[in-house]
């Protein structure tokens, strides 16, 4: 990156708004109040809380009491978590008072209405719950969060939803758009944010990368690979042997092309997801304007035509940023990652672990994405789960941001266990982190490993004992689809899981038992929610144990994706061959690991047979006073509701 000037230095600064991107409403309670924030220049100003339509401040904090954490010249983030009484089941309103105005003031955009100041509510019992995930701003859909505040808007404050659970791949950072890599590279420079050097790389430096002709969708190039496939599949398929053991990319989506790697474009990228405010400083035009001129080199034709076939979603997605900024300031929000939160295939298999782990590039990438996970989604989740020794390793590299100290917090990071949390409404919700505690296949390095690994699952357990309801949280669904999960064995059982992302809470012996023992538990609740995404489509499932006069009721109701869909002619198929080969009669059924349980899967009010829905769509969960959903359903990104009524109403059992 070229030196600035002191001049221009100041020009930069005083063309920058405050407020880059925020104010995030994240954890909630009548005792504590989170926000997360991203600004230009450090706070200085006072945080109030009203009672709704109440002039005079019920409670009032210092904006700098909070952490936060400078990630470049003119950005900083802020966490700031205050403590107090508050009362719940009230309506509320909060401000900014900062040094360059008033909230209101720096971004009207974020009020409703006649609102003078952003209003929520508290409330403990989660008796209504939006939840959903994998948002691609380049997918060819509406985004489903602009759906939600149009909703949210529309609805009185006391009928608005108890918080926002988003299940993972809140950004796609092995999948980006080439106008969103060429806005994300503006904003760094914008910004100035942290450069880094890289080891064993075919690049020396993040801005050396900025200015490569591999910049654009050819990042494959410049990515780690490694060897597919051990001794073990060449034992068992010796034909196929010479085939399957083939050097692969560690960084393996399809799309990898644009896949980031500096921390910088982690950082920036979450900041042009959830804020209009930093589009209105770039060009997205600028490699258009410059004949698609990069490092020298013109970039190659087929890349300039998807460049010109991806820029006009972008532009939509940039449309609604303003409703989704103010959708998140106004309603608590929750997070958890999955693979596209870091990369796709997000430790598959001990084989990719060991290949990803052992190259530093690779190691330091991955690292970069939690980092940035922490910093935008981790903190807010359980600000109390951060302490001292965590922030000290952060900060060390923060206040001196060398390789050094970079590869020493991403260490940290990785042996960090304490992703999963739990939030005290009622019923309880447990989040689970099915990314980073997984249960090694010992059999296979090719092998999916379990979501969770024994340990985490115990301790799963523990969180449930003597709860009457609970809500989880897990990215995957528990139970899916058998003829998709099917087809993972078989793609797994040949040694190629990478291709169809074949994990699942059944693709492995020990976790999947295990996971349902906790469910046959006597101490275990009587009602299961059990929220997930992930798969790109949408289906609620009623769940029973068989030889159990007394079973817990088990849910499982999957909303995916935000802005993302499943092939359509590849779905409808394996929606069919799922409701013929696995039907309530098929001997089938008694050859999985789910056969201590009867599944019936409801049937959408639609005027098709289609049972899963393949919608850009946000979920939506009521719960009665004992946690029993009393209405499932989607709001679509076009703002169409869809339900799964109740079996006894609508729909046929199934397996």
């Amino acid at each position: 990156m070229p030196e600035t000037s002191q001049e221009q230095l100041q020009t930069i600064v005083s063309d920058l708004p405050l407020i880059l991107a925020g104010p995030v409403l994240r954890k909630v309670t009548p005792q504590e109040i989170t926000l997360w924030l991203a600004v230009s220049s450090p706070l200085d100003g006072t945080f109030t809380l009203h009672r709704a339509s109440e002039e005079e401040a019920c409670f009032e904090a210092d904006l700098a009491s909070g952490h936060h954490v400078r990630i470049g010249q003119h950005a900083w983030i802020y966490q700031v978590t205050f403590h107090g009484e508050f009362p719940a089941n009230t309506p509320l309103e909060y401000d900014l008072l900062t040094q360059s105005g008033s909230l209101a003031k720096l971004q009207p955009s974020l009020l409703y209405g006649t609102e003078q100041r952003v209003s929520f509510i508290i409330k403990p019992r989660a008796d209504y719950i939006l939840h959903g995930s994998c948002r691609n701003p380049h997918y060819p859909s509406k985004d489903s969060l602009v759906a939600a505040d149009t909703q949210l808007e529309s609805q009185a404050i006391e009928e608005r939803p108890s918080l926002l659970m988003l299940s993972g791949d809140q950004i796609y950072a092995d999948h980006v758009a080439g106008a969103m890599l060429d806005a994300i590279q503006q904003v760094i420079e914008r910004l100035g944010l942290y450069d880094e050097t890289f080891e064993k790389a075919r690049i020396q430096s993040a801005s050396e990368l900025y200015q490569h002709p591999y910049n654009f969708y050819l990042r494959d190039k410049i990515l780690p690979h490694y060897f597919e496939g051990g001794e073990e599949i060449i034992d068992k398929l010796p034909a196929l042997g010479r085939w399957l053991r083939r050097r692969v990319p560690v960084f393996s989506s399809r799309e990898s092309g644009n896949h980031l790697i500096s921390l910088s474009e982690f950082m920036a990228m979450y900041l042009l997801v959830w804020s209009p405010v930093l589009w209105r400083c770039v060009n997205p035009l600028r490699l258009q304007e410059s004949q698609f001129n990069w490092g020298g080199e013109t970039l190659p034709s087929q890349w300039q035509q998807l460049w010109m076939k991806e820029t006009p979603e972008i532009t939509a997605f940039v449309e609604g940023l303003p409703q989704v900024q103010r959708l998140l300031a106004h309603l608590p929000t929750y997070m958890i990652f999955d693979d596209h939160d870091i990369t796709d295939d997000w430790n598959l298999t001990v084989g990719w672990e060991q290949a990803a782990y052992s190259d530093p590039f690779s190691r330091r990438i991955i690292g970069n994405g939690l980092v940035s996970y922490w910093l935008c989604q981790g903190w807010g989740n359980a600000p109390e789960k951060f302490d001292e020794t965590f922030l000290t390793h952060a900060m060390r590299y923060f206040d001196e941001p060398d390789s050094d100290n970079q590869d020493s917090f991403i260490d940290y990071l990785y042996r960090f266990e304490g992703w999963h949390y739990t939030v005290a409404t009622t019923p309880k919700m447990v989040v689970l982190d099915t990314r980073t505690r997984r249960w090694r296949s010992e059999s296979t390095m090719n092998k999916p490993s379990g979501l969770m690994d024994w340990e985490a699952l115990l301790e799963f357990h523990q969180e449930l004992i003597d709860e009457s309801a609970v809500i989880v949280v897990s990215a995957a669904p528990m139970f899916g689809v058998k003829f998709i999960e099917t087809l993972q064995r078989l793609m797994t059982w040949l040694g190629r899981p990478l291709i169809v992302d074949a994990e699942n809470w059944m693709a492995h012996p020990g976790s999947a038992n295990t996971m349902i023992s906790i469910f046959t538990h006597s101490k275990t609740p009587t009602n299961f929610v059990i929220l997930s995404g992930d798969v790109h489509y949408s289906f609620a499932y009623d769940v029973k144990l068989r030889f159990r006069k007394s079973s817990p009721n088990i849910y499982q109701i999957t909303a995916s994706g935000i802005k993302n869909e499943f092939p359509e002619r590849l779905l409808r198929i394996c929606d069919f061959l799922d409701r013929i080969l696995y039907s309530p009669r098929s001997p089938l059924n008694w050859f999985t690991k789910r056969k201590r349980l009867k599944i019936y899967k409801r049937d959408p009010d639609l005027d098709n047979d289609h049972r899963l829905i393949n919608r850009s769509a946000i979920g939506e969960v009521r719960l009665d006073d004992k946690g029993k959903p009393i209405d499932i359903a989607i709001l679509t990104a076009e703002g169409k509701r869809v339900s799964f009524p109740p079996i006894n109403r609508r729909g046929k059992a199934g397996l």
